[in-house]
């Protein structure tokens, strides 16, 4: 095994991923293939019937998580080779295509009548809706996660964890935050959450940390778990899914750790569970829904964090990050599968098959819920 430093071992998803069985010795190359294959799928007692009321093709993926974004009515999506399709939100006629000719690989963010979109090669794109660049900042580092925007503020993270802050209007760099990393960490695709005033993101160590969005600077800090084991890859403890805001809690996963969620403004301890996830976390009115390494889904009360369900009839199929629509848990998986779970027992009640591709990313919309393929397909879907 060639030394690591500062590897990136494995690129976990924002609202997805493309691998749930997450064995280190898989991702150094001690091993080919995943130690546990796929759970099979059964017959499931289907209450509802997912259908996919459109499929559009965006092109490819190639290897990276990329996510979809809603605005103003139209979907917007990229191919790995940066090619961006707009398409109606209802209907999924293409509105506009068009060429940045750079390799996306951070998926889209759409805000201010404006996209952006973040590069391989250290770049983050600002384009019209009609393709028109507008701005290009350089970046030291690949830009494996979509943009996040708050304030005429477009926030970026590289996935050596550095955050970048721009002036939508110009591209102007405002700040950049960066903190020590240890010797091997996650190359995390989840990217930061900017919510008003404040940048929430997590780190390696099991650090969770919100910056001011004016200046960049720490305003505070919290543990959601502490790296064990001897070996550096047993030490690993990144928090690489997106955190999720709840009302005055703000609640987050580490990797061979714990999901824990904390009071914002004392940075208390609400709850803590060992619970190991690289994914990012959802939520409902009652609970706080993960996906942890087996590919087990678990809801969680969020007030106490004590355990509602679990289902692990979806295990080691490569689940993306969940997600809730219309009052339901959706995970896609690695073979192309959407699966819509009871949010009250847990209990599989729906499944739709997509384009055989893995699902890479699911967003929530207005009207439908949107699943990009690693295929290159993009599909609307109603229950």
């Amino acid at each position: 095994m060639r030394p690591l430093a500062r590897a990136a071992l494995l690129a976990p998803a924002l609202v997805a991923a493309a691998c749930s069985s997450y064995n280190p010795l898989v991702w150094v190359g001690i091993m080919s293939t995943p130690a546990n294959p796929p759970t099979p799928l059964t017959p499931i007692d289907a209450k509802v019937t997912p259908r996919a009321v459109w499929t559009a093709g965006v092109g490819k993926s190639k290897g990276f998580n990329l996510r979809p974004a809603i605005d103003q009515g139209k979907v917007y999506a990229a191919a790995a080779d940066g090619t961006v399709t707009v398409l109606a939100e209802d209907t999924g006629k293409q509105v506009a295509r068009f060429e940045t000719k750079k390799p996306v690989a951070g998926g889209l963010e759409v805000a201010g009548g404006r996209i952006f979109a973040g590069t391989l090669k250290g770049q983050v794109l600002a384009l019209d809706t009609a393709g028109k660049s507008l701005w290009t900042a350089q970046v030291a580092g690949e830009v494996i996660a979509p943009a996040s925007v708050s304030r005429n503020t477009v926030v970026v993270r590289t996935s050596d964890g550095r955050i970048f802050a721009y002036a939508i209007a110009d591209g102007k760099r405002l700040w950049v935050y960066q903190r020590p990393t240890p010797p091997l960490l996650l190359r995390s695709a989840a990217g930061v959450l900017a919510v008003g005033g404040d940048v929430v993101a997590g780190y390696p160590n099991g650090k969770l940390v919100a910056l001011d969005l004016d200046d960049g600077k720490l305003t505070w800090e919290a543990t959601v778990a502490l790296p064990r084991g001897s070996t550096e890859l047993e030490r690993i403890a990144d928090v690489a899914g997106l955190p999720v805001i709840d009302g005055a809690s703000v609640c987050a996963g580490a990797f061979q750790g714990k999901v824990a969620c904390f009071e914002i403004t004392t940075r208390n301890v609400v709850w803590s569970r060992d619970i190991s996830t690289a994914r990012s976390l959802a939520t409902d009115q009652k609970n706080l829904y993960v996906v942890d390494d087996t590919g087990a889904v678990l809801a969680l009360d969020k007030r106490s964090g004590a355990s509602v369900w679990k289902q692990d009839k979806l295990r080691y199929r490569q689940l993306t990050a969940p997600v809730v629509f219309d009052g339901r848990v959706v995970v896609g998986d690695g073979f192309g599968y959407l699966h819509v779970l009871s949010a009250d027992d847990g209990a599989l009640v729906g499944r739709l098959a997509t384009d055989g591709s893995a699902v890479t990313s699911l967003v929530p919309g207005l009207s439908a819920l949107f699943a990009q393929t690693a295929g290159g397909s993009v599909v609307a879907v109603h229950f």
